[in-house]
């Protein structure tokens, strides 16, 4: 099996859906095994759908609080070089890490996941489309992070 990676960064673009919800998983599988953080392109504000959808299968993100790549630059302890690996969840994030991380030992990796944000409708739509976001990262995450016994 191959090693788990020290630090992981997930990157979206606004940091309110899908790269909270992935490090929230991520920390999850593996508690304090791996250091997990997340960011996006732009400061987006908190979600209340990806934090009900969290919440229906016992993860509480009702605190995250969106930051940026910008926030890691201004925490020397926390630059984008200190993570092993990247991965982004968006064009737009993908395009940022790689420009971040060029010249840097940072492997960096491309989860192309829809933003249910952009999903109208009914109320039910709507948290369906993020439960369908959840569940696939929970598909991804335990498939390239496999527990070891």
């Amino acid at each position: 099996m191959a090693k788990l990676p020290g630090a992981v960064l997930f990157a979206c673009t606004l940091n309110a859906i899908r790269s909270p919800v992935a490090e929230a998983m991520l920390k999850y599988l593996h508690g304090d095994k791996v250091y997990v953080q997340s960011v996006g392109i732009r400061k987006g504000e908190p979600d209340h759908f990806m934090t009900e959808v969290m919440d229906e299968i016992g993860i509480d993100l009702a605190k995250h609080k969106p930051k940026t790549f910008a926030d890691l630059e201004d925490d020397y302890e926390e630059e984008t070089e200190s993570f092993d690996l990247v991965i982004s969840l968006s064009p737009e994030a993908h395009h940022r890490a790689l420009e971040m991380t060029r010249n840097a030992a940072v492997d960096v990796e491309f989860w192309n996941t829809f933003d249910p944000s952009a999903v109208q409708g009914s109320r039910e739509q709507i948290l369906d489309a993020y439960r369908s976001v959840r569940d696939e990262l929970f598909r991804k995450i335990p498939a390239r992070f496999p527990r070891h016994p």
